[in-house]
């Protein structure tokens, strides 16, 4: 089995808001997600050990973008902390990646600067990015090209 293509780790924020957010919906073989700003509809699709989504980052980069992400830790297959969590409720990835040209590691950053600012403890919440991050590359699933075109 193939190891997975390593997505950037700021996709695992973004996993948390949605998430935190409750946008996704969980069926038998597949999950709906809904975009940062309510916008868009992924859907990710799952048949064994074998994935799918028709996000940007899946479809098109060939690494797991945030929806597959999130559908892992839903299912167990990553870790989730419900704690951390809370503090990626609402936040709208699609605007702030917009503001900082998809450079997603200064959108995180102006995120996480403003967590350090409001006293929460940015140090747990990167170990547990970290972690993650790590269990990723770890994890034994396939991922394939989504037969659903990225929604416009």
């Amino acid at each position: 089995m193939m190891a997975v293509k390593l997505p950037p780790i700021e996709k695992i924020h973004e996993a948390y808001s949605a998430i935190a957010d409750d946008r996704i919906t969980l069926e038998d073989t597949q999950a709906v997600v809904l975009s940062s700003d309510y916008a868009k509809k992924y859907i990710v699709k799952w048949e064994d050990d074998t994935y799918s989504s028709n996000d940007n980052a899946s479809y098109w980069k060939g690494y797991l973008g945030y929806p597959i992400i999130a559908v892992l830790m839903l299912q167990g297959k990553l870790s989730f902390d419900r704690g951390i969590a809370e503090h990626f409720k609402g936040i709208n990835w699609k605007k702030l990646n917009t503001e900082h040209k998809n450079k997603y590691s200064e959108a995180v950053g102006q995120v996480m600067d403003e967590l350090k600012k409001s006293g929460t403890d940015c140090d747990r919440i990167n170990a547990e990015i970290n972690k993650v991050h790590e269990e990723i590359a770890q994890l034994t699933i396939n991922t394939k090209r989504s037969a659903l075109r990225p929604p416009k």
